[in-house]
């Protein structure tokens, strides 16, 4: 049976889709929590968390979805909120969950012969996977929220690229078959957080991108 130059490629694609999501799995039930690292939800809000979640209650109450009463309501249990599971809340209903203010889930990031990110206001858990098969995951970093001071990220590359985007003062190290390779070239603090990629991969890439050095002031 003939098929259409291409075709075959959706089918690949779930193929390597279920492949990722049952090797994250098999990898999951041989994880164990951190003691003592709270999780997403239990993180403590910021004023500018809280003043992010506002503005989406405003532009609710501008646009009809959400009345005068509704909105001075979630106002009220906004700022009276103390972690950011209380305000992801009040917005779960406002907009879908790629637009959210805030993202706590800690999912795993996969790019299947196609590009996946993830960026804008979320938790890095401790420990994230991260799939790319002939495609690209792009993870920016600039304003995530670490959940640990040290994060490990698996990548499993198979002809895909890892791209991180971080911010000033953070350290990227590659960890593969037992040797680590520093990525980041600023110099950092001996106290800076750091994100370890611990990658398995067949001709796979890792880059990361980081803040334009500062002019020296004469």
């Amino acid at each position: 049976m003939n098929e259409r130059p291409g075709s075959w490629l959706p089918r690949l694609a779930e193929v390597g889709e279920r492949i990722a999501e049952e090797w994250q799995a098999a990898r999951g039930q041989q994880r164990h929590a951190a003691d003592g690292v709270p999780q997403p939800h239990e993180l403590r809000a910021s004023d500018a968390d809280r003043e992010r979640i506002a503005q989406v209650l405003q532009d609710a109450h501008a646009d009809g979805r959400l009345t005068l009463e509704e909105l001075e309501e979630r106002l009220g249990t906004l700022y009276a909120a103390r972690t950011l599971g209380d305000l992801a809340q009040l917005t779960r209903d406002l907009l879908p969950a790629d637009e959210q203010p805030l993202l706590l889930d800690g999912s795993p990031v996969a790019a299947i012969f196609k590009k996946e990110q993830r960026g804008g206001r979320w938790v890095v858990p401790a420990e994230l996977d991260v799939t790319a098969m002939f495609g690209m995951t792009r993870l920016d970093l600039r304003d995530a929220i670490l959940q640990n001071r040290r994060v490990v990220i698996n990548a499993t590359l198979v002809f895909g690229g890892l791209e991180i985007e971080v911010p000033e003062g953070l350290e990227v190290v590659r960890v593969a078959k037992d040797k680590t390779a520093r990525l980041t070239k600023q110099p950092t603090g001996p106290d800076a957080p750091v994100v370890e990629v611990r990658t398995s991969n067949f001709l796979g890439e890792v880059k990361v991108k980081e803040p334009p050095r500062r002019k020296k002031r004469r």
